[in-house]
This record gives C-alpha cells, sequence and structure tokens, in this order.
C-alpha cells in the first residue's frame, strides 16, 4: 500500500484527524532546540549571538567544539527519523509523512524561539532515513562529496536537497519524491541568505571559526 492510498483509507474511514496529530505531534518533537540546549549546557552562550546565528550543527561547529556539533547533528537527525517512526508504527505510512512534514517545519519554526529555528538539514536527512533510508544515505552520500570538493555546508545541502528528489521520482518513488521537493524547497528558501552570501564569494567555509555577533 502506498501513501495516497493510505491518506485515502484514513480519510474515508473518518480518521484524518489521526493525520493532524501527526503533524502536531511530530512539530512538537522537531522544535527541540538541540544546538541551543547543548551550547548553553556546555557554557558556550547563546549560540544565536555566534556566526550565523543558526541553531544547527554547523553553526554549534563554529564555537570550535566539534564534539558538540557531531551530537547536534544526530539530535537534529533523530527528532525527524523518530517523529516518522513513532507515528508510522502508531497509524501508517500516510502518518509518518505527515510527522515527518511536522518534524521539519517545528524545527525550522520552534514557537520557543520566536519561530526562528535552524535551516533542517539534520531534520531533512532524518526524516529521509525514517521514510526510506537509501535516500537519507544518498543524501548524505551527495552532501559529503559536495562538502570535501567546496568545503561549504550550505552549498552541499543546497546540491542534496535538488539531487534527492530528483533521484526518487527517477526511480518511481514519486510519493516520497514529493515529499522531498516539499522540504527542499522550505530547505533552499530558508538558505537565502547563504545563497547570497556564495554569490558574493563570503560564505564561510566548515570549521571556520565565526565571532560573536555584534
Amino acid at each position: 500500500m502506498n501513501g495516497l492510498e493510505s491518506f485515502q483509507i484514513l480519510i474515508d474511514n473518518g480518521f484524518g484527524h489521526w493525520l493532524l496529530y501527526a503533524l502536531a505531534g511530530g512539530f512538537l518533537l522537531g522544535s527541540i532546540p538541540f544546538g541551543m540546549i547543548l551550547t548553553r549546557l556546555a557554557g558556550l552562550g547563546d549560540i544565536r549571538t555566534i556566526g550565523s546565528g543558526n541553531i544547527g550543527a554547523t553553526n554549534v561547529l563554529r564555537t570550535g567544539n566539534k564534539g558538540l556539533a557531531a551530537l547536534t547533528l544526530v539530535l537534529d537527525a533523530l527528532k525527524g527519523t523518530g517523529a516518522v517512526l513513532l507515528f508510522g508504527y502508531l497509524f501508517g505510512e500516510a502518518s509518518a509523512m505527515m510527522a515527518g512534514l511536522g518534524a521539519f517545519l517545528g524545527h525550522l519554526f520552534p514557537p520557543w524561539l520566536g519561530f526562528r529555528g535552524g535551516k533542517g538539514v539534520a531534520t531533512y536527512i532524518g526524516v529521509l532515513l525514517g521514510l526510506h533510508w537509501p535516500a537519507g544515505l544518498a543524501f548524505c552520500a551527495i552532501w559529503l562529496i559536495v562538502a570535501a570538493v567546496t568545503r561549504y555546508s550550505s552549498l552541499s545541502a543546497l546540491f542534496a536537497s535538488v539531487a534527492v528528489p530528483i533521484g526518487l521520482w527517477a526511480l518511481g518513488q514519486a510519493e516520497l519524491a514529493g515529499i522531498g521537493a516539499m522540504l527542499g524547497l522550505l530547505l533552499i528558501w530558508k538558505h537565502a541568505a547563504n545563497i547570497e552570501r556564495l554569490l558574493r564569494g563570503e560564505e564561510p567555509k566548515i570549521g571556520a571559526k565565526s565571532q560573536p555577533k555584534a
């Protein structure tokens, strides 16, 4: 049974509200700002005053703490994977996709931080791993290849977010390609400032330390 059939069965049987529960539950999980929590616990202050001001792993890396950045990456990814697996197990494939979407939106727009969250790369990977693990691994592989060549985290994410949905579509995974494209468009939109800096040649490279914001 594919995702669209799961959606239709849920709606036909009056269970469409479970999709909303999955979306809301995923949003709550996704909205946990691990990067901010971990840097505060480590005594590094407010990560939003450093570098790009983002709460994700790339900006945490700019503090110079590689271990904390790696932990942020893992936890932000697990938000997406956990939401997909939990609601998929409880309510089926359609709810898994809705929970993944919710987790991604929660990371981008956490209400606890004035709806100003991260850019979603790690959570995108986590959602893909939960829905279709080969797609998640493909995203990571593309990211690593582009990062090794260019040393730009943002450019690597942009390449991967475009390539993975195209690949899924080419392999006949239309529904996964659709959700991947939706998340990818949001990810690209959140990287608008990075794109501008890349075009100007001002984007900081991976591992570069940044001074606190003025």
